[in-house]
């Protein structure tokens, strides 16, 4: 549904992106992700044939931005960051504005709002002019005109961005429930909203594409990943010496919290299963064990680890 190849975005003496390429298929949640300046919105825009790409092309349901642009943003929803609306109209005639810009009217125009209010959860202040709207329900107006006119693909940029956790919450339902038929490119600074629902996710740094996998398997390139924290009871020193001595762990950290005996956190080589070990380490050395856990890895982690050069086009 959209395919993305060695797109290049040239501003001035600065390119602000440097041949990003990658595909979406149907029912596909893809999380777009990248430190500020990266040049995700760039990308972004250039999807949506906001942007033209100095170099590079971009195809959405089989059709080129740039060759074909109208046929290209037909099937586009596109919700940008901080997105524009007229504070002066009702919800209703703002999405009665969208349908008709659409090519809507008469029975489908009304057909088309009443879906959108409902799909977006907007029926109980459709009446309502948009500047009396909370924050929540100006983003799902703004939402509702990205959808109205049903699009197989969905841009969206920072869409929970500035909304309480209740807020948040409603949105990302309806993205999950949009992402089973549709393809949804999904830019956001949140890590946790990725996790929750995304099955794909791409990090971008400096204009260039670091990473392109599920969240699943980019956290087990955290550190973190299925590192052992238990609470044993022994002697702190004998604790940390014991387990640094295993074979495939990388170092072993005392943590605060423990009344009695020793709270530690053992961090294994590359990724490696050290569960098993440790649990048989304590139970040669009779420490009995009263708190065991381990971690499936932390996408923050991963985040820092591929983006940490400085992004320098400053733009977003």
């Amino acid at each position: 549904m959209i395919k993305v190849d060695k797109l290049v975005k040239v501003f001035g003496s600065r390119q602000a992106v440097k041949g990003v390429s990658f595909e979406v298929s149907e029912g596909e949640v893809l999380g777009f992700l990248g430190p500020n300046g990266a040049g995700k919105t760039t990308t972004m825009r250039m999807i949506t044939g906001f942007l033209p790409p100095t170099s590079g092309t971009a195809v959405v349901s089989g059709f080129d931005v740039r060759q074909k642009p109208v046929e290209a943003r037909r099937h586009i929803g596109y919700l940008p960051e901080n997105a524009p609306v007229y504070n002066d109209m009702t919800v209703d005639e703002f999405l009665g504005f969208i349908a008709e810009m659409r090519g809507f009217s008469g029975r489908e125009k009304a057909a088309r709002v009443d879906a959108a209010l409902e799909k977006c959860l907007l029926t109980p202040v459709r009446r309502q002019t948009i500047e009396t709207l909370s924050k929540g329900y100006r983003q799902r107006t703004c939402f509702a005109q990205a959808i109205l006119h049903d699009p197989p693909v969905l841009i969206l940029d920072e869409p929970t961005e500035g909304l309480d956790p209740n807020q948040k919450h409603v949105v990302r339902d309806m993205i999950k429930q949009m992402g089973r038929e549709k393809v949804i490119v999904l830019s956001t600074h949140i890590l946790e909203e990725v996790e929750a629902i995304c099955s794909r996710v791409i990090i971008i740094s400096n204009g260039t594409v670091v990473a392109n996998d599920t969240p699943a398997t980019l956290k087990k390139r955290s550190p973190s990943y299925n590192a052992v924290t238990l609470k044993v009871s022994a002697p702190a020193a004998d604790a940390l010496s014991g387990f640094r001595s295993l074979a495939q762990v990388a170092r072993v950290e005392p943590l605060a919290g423990a009344d009695r005996g020793a709270l530690l956190r053992v961090y294994p080589e590359k990724g490696a299963a050290i569960l098993e070990a440790v649990l048989d380490l304590a139970k040669s050395r009779s420490w009995p064990v009263s708190e065991v856990q381990t971690d499936d890895g932390r996408l923050d982690d991963v985040f820092r680890s591929l983006t940490t050069t400085a992004d320098v086009s400053g733009v977003n």
